[in-house]
Order: C-alpha cells, then sequence, then structure tokens
C-alpha cells in the first residue's frame, strides 16, 4: 500500500512538472487564518509538492489588495477571506473556489482607555479593519446594522479606519482608533497587552462556523494546469492536517514564519489563545458562502448575491 502510494505521488510530481506553467504564484496575508499556507511555504510541502515548479510566494495585507493583483493576472492560487472571493465572482474574474482554509479565527477588540464596551458603544466611535471591502469590513458592517448602527459612509456616526492587522498594535497605542475587528493572531496580541474583547469569534457570526479563508485559483491557470492545482490542493490538505493534528508543533512554525513576515514574534500563550479561536479545515460550506454574499449586498459591496455554484470546483 504505501509502495503503491509512493508510486502515486512521484507520479502526481511528475504530471504537475510536465505542466505548462513553470512557477505557481501564490497570494497569502501574514495572519493565523492563512495558517496552511504559512505552514505550506516554510516546511516547503508546496514546493515538494510542485517539483520542478517554482513557488513564488507573494505576500498581502488584505484581500482588496490581493483580489486586484489576481485580476490584473498576477496571481495563480491564493489564500483569501469569503468576502474578496465573492466580490471576485460577482465582478466575473475567472475564479474557483478550490478548498477550506480557516473558520472563525477574528475578534472585535476595544481600546482598555476607550469607553466601549459593547457593540452598542461603537456609536461615534473608530474602528479598524484590514481593509474596505475585505471579510472583517463586512462582518463589522453587519454587526452594526445588527445593533442599530451604521457607518459614516452610510449616514451613521461609526468611522470604519483600514488598517494592517500587524498595525494595529501601534494605531492602539497612538489611539488612532478606538476598536478593531482583526484577524488572529492580532486580536489576542491586543488581548494580551489588556485591550477588551468585546465581540469573540464566536459571537462576531454565525456561532463561528463560518469561513474566514479559503484557497480560490485562477480558472484559467486550473484548466491548462489540472495535475499542478491538484499537487498543490493535496499539499495543502496536508498543511491543515498537519495544524490539527499537532498543534505544539505548528504553532512553532507559524511563529517563525510570522516574525519573518512582521518583524513580530509573539508569546507562545498569545499564539495558544489565537490557536483556540481559530478551526482550519479544508472543507468549504457552500451555505455560509451563500449567506456570507447576502452579506456583501447587505454592506453594499454588490447589487445582488451571485449564485455561487458555478465557482465551487468539481
Amino acid at each position: 500500500m504505501k509502495r503503491t502510494l509512493s508510486l502515486l505521488l512521484t507520479l502526481s510530481v511528475s504530471a504537475a512538472s510536465a505542466q505548462g506553467a513553470t512557477t505557481v504564484r501564490l497570494g497569502f496575508f501574514p495572519n493565523l487564518t492563512h495558517a496552511p499556507a504559512l505552514v505550506g511555504i516554510e516546511r516547503g510541502t508546496f514546493q515538494k509538492a510542485l517539483g520542478n515548479v517554482k513557488l513564488d510566494p507573494r505576500e498581502f495585507v488584505s484581500g482588496t489588495t490581493l483580489t486586484e493583483a489576481f485580476a490584473a493576472g498576477q496571481i495563480d492560487i491564493a489564500y483569501v477571506g469569503p468576502g474578496p472571493a465573492i466580490s471576485a465572482a460577482s465582478r466575473g474574474m475567472p475564479v474557483q473556489f478550490l478548498a477550506g482554509a480557516a473558520e472563525a479565527g477574528a475578534v472585535l477588540v476595544a481600546r482598555k482607555d476607550s469607553a466601549v464596551r459593547n457593540y452598542k458603544d461603537l456609536a461615534g466611535k473608530s474602528v479598524a479593519v484590514p481593509s474596505l471591502g475585505n471579510t472583517q469590513d463586512i462582518s463589522l458592517r453587519h454587526i452594526l446594522n445588527e445593533s442599530g448602527l451604521k457607518s459614516r459612509t452610510d449616514g451613521g456616526n461609526v468611522t470604519i479606519t483600514p488598517i494592517p492587522p500587524a498595525d494595529v498594535i501601534a494605531a492602539f497605542v497612538g489611539k488612532r482608533v478606538d476598536a478593531a475587528l482583526v484577524p488572529e493572531p492580532w486580536g489576542a496580541a491586543l488581548e494580551a497587552q489588556g485591550h477588551r474583547v468585546i465581540g469573540t469569534e464566536k459571537t462576531v457570526w454565525r456561532g463561528g462556523r463560518y469561513p474566514t479563508a479559503l484557497v480560490i485559483v485562477n480558472a484559467r491557470f486550473a484548466q491548462a494546469n489540472p495535475a499542478l492545482v491538484a499537487a498543490f490542493l493535496k499539499a495543502h490538505n496536508d498543511a491543515v492536517a498537519f495544524l490539527v493534528k499537532s498543534p505544539a508543533a505548528a504553532q512553532t512554525v507559524v511563529n517563525a514564519k510570522l516574525q519573518k513576515l512582521t518583524g513580530e514574534k509573539l508569546d507562545t500563550r498569545v499564539l495558544q489563545r489565537a490557536f483556540a479561536r481559530t478551526r482550519f479545515t479544508t472543507v468549504l460550506d457552500p451555505e455560509a458562502m451563500k449567506e456570507y454574499a447576502a452579506l456583501n449586498v447587505e454592506a453594499g459591496y454588490a447589487r445582488s448575491a451571485p449564485d455561487l455554484t458555478p465557482f465551487f470546483r468539481k
């Protein structure tokens, strides 16, 4: 059995290498919700699966900037949140949803010296999100709507400010924002400094059972390089399995990669808390994506929710 599996893997890598592409350009963020990407890059899992085809990892700070690169044909495969992925689909980009990557893993944190204790206290305040139109931005607008509030751009009094997650700590120190809806591990890092979590990963939306990151691929790239995409997808599955089965070892790998990317080495306890709030999975829930498409419309980023069925890889 092992010999047969080894042969199949060898054939898969050989077939992948034989495709037209000589490089796979991979987009990802320096966040825990993109841990499968961090693990796959840091441990060499992706490169090994691709064989002679070169992996070209490209770091982005938000889904908005990543989908712009995707639209420009600069990215082949990417880890991205459901908001930008759905926006890409609704804008007619050649995108396919390959697999799930992470669920939950985002919290709403208020600055410790602010008067914010709950969602309604966000009235008149400034709240940071990674970028306008990204997954956390859409989630925040839904929270505001459910709390009887609106952003200033929608006629309300809540200012939504785009700040890269790794820079929110400095923004809190400088009192540039009163709160932030951020992906992990940055929420746990803020909490470790005494700031208050007013919205956990379970209260942000859908009891925490919602996608925070998924894997997408350029449909034209997938059509031209099916074995290459299959090889990458298997490596992604291996990365997720490592995160689930060996969390302690995975935390060390993720911390090492985050330090290289951001210059920040996180305390072990911070990373453990962040991991506890994030679920890694290869499963992508079509119903959750459909509901998120409705939130996209609610947030004003789309006129109508697209039929996402054609975008799921068969």
